[in-house]
């Protein structure tokens, strides 16, 4: 941990104050920072530099960037944010400009589904195998109330739908939803309810549901963590999550190629997002390995909610 000295020193300036109450709400590049503050990169890239130096900033790399977060947020550097949150007259508007560079980088993934929607069952996508799907299936207690989020057009919500008492499927394009709700309805499938929405704030209330089912979606969710805790608000007492998803892997063409934000998880960190949420009994396993470049491999986890 830094000394107090260095972090004093490094939170001195306002403008770095502005970075750390950004870097507290949300991780973002370099680039976003450039855009919410008006400031040129050079400044930014050294304002960082000093705030890591001090213990007050920690990065990851992503693509062709890094994005920076908030480290060490405890103590004696959540007092300072506390007041500067109160007396920059920045912060406000520093808040508001973060919102609408988040929606944008929102808006980039959804156009993405917005211009596959329609074709996506027809073209390759990682980790979708029906390997896969059938181990899941294998642990469901229909009849069941399932919410299928990032459902996509809807495929596998009409799949649980043939023996779920009722399929939520909830995704965050409208294209999709529209042709998920044009299939059902030309295969006569009724017990399932198309709904826009985010991963992050879902549209349904709260222990509505018995089972919550991500096929390869959380990997596009900004914040992984807040989907599950979604999730877990949404169960039922007793109720089961399970989560189909990549492998954590290293092909970083896939945040291009098919709007990935994280490239997929490992079983320690999938385990510890669901116990952190609240979940027990959690197991993984990974359940398919590709046999193409670049061996994508899909996990699966499943845990439940307390009683």
């Amino acid at each position: 941990m830094a000394s107090i000295i260095k972090i004093l020193r490094a939170a001195a300036d306002p403008n770095r104050l502005r970075l750390l109450l950004l870097l507290e709400a949300e991780e973002l590049s370099v680039a976003e920072l450039q855009e919410i503050l008006g400031m040129g990169q050079s400044t930014i890239s050294t304002h960082l530099s000093q705030l890591k130096q001090a213990g007050l900033v920690a990065d990851r790399r992503t693509g062709k960037s890094n994005l920076y977060r908030l480290a060490g947020g405890e103590g004696l550097v959540a007092g300072m944010l506390r007041e500067a949150r109160e007396e920059l007259p920045e912060a406000g508007r520093d808040r508001d400009a973060m919102r609408r560079v988040v929606k944008k980088r929102q808006d980039k993934m959804r156009s993405f589904f917005d211009s596959v929607a329609g074709r996506l069952g027809r073209d390759y996508v990682p980790g979708k195998s029906w390997k896969g799907l059938a181990e899941a299936l294998l642990r469901l207690m229909p009849p069941l109330v399932i919410a299928d989020l990032g459902a996509g057009e809807g495929g596998f919500a009409l799949l649980l739908a043939q023996r779920a008492e009722k399929v939520i499927a909830v995704d965050s394009s409208a294209r999709m939803i529209e042709v998920g709700r044009e299939t059902a309805q030309r295969a006569g499938i009724e017990n399932v309810e198309f709904r826009q929405g985010d991963m992050e704030e879902l549209p349904l209330e709260d222990g509505s549901v018995d089972l919550v089912f991500f096929s390869q979606s959380l990997h596009h969710a900004l914040h992984p963590e807040r989907a599950v805790e979604e999730a877990a608000r949404i169960l039922r007492a007793g109720g089961r999550i399970v989560i189909l998803d990549l492998q954590q892997h290293r092909f970083e063409e896939a945040r291009e190629l098919y709007a990935d934000e994280w490239l997929g998880f490992s079983e320690p960190d999938l385990e510890a997002m669901l116990e952190r949420a609240g979940f027990a009994n959690v197991q993984t396993s990974v359940v398919h390995r590709e046999a193409e470049t670049p061996h994508f491999q899909t996990l699966l986890a499943v845990a439940d909610k307390g009683r």
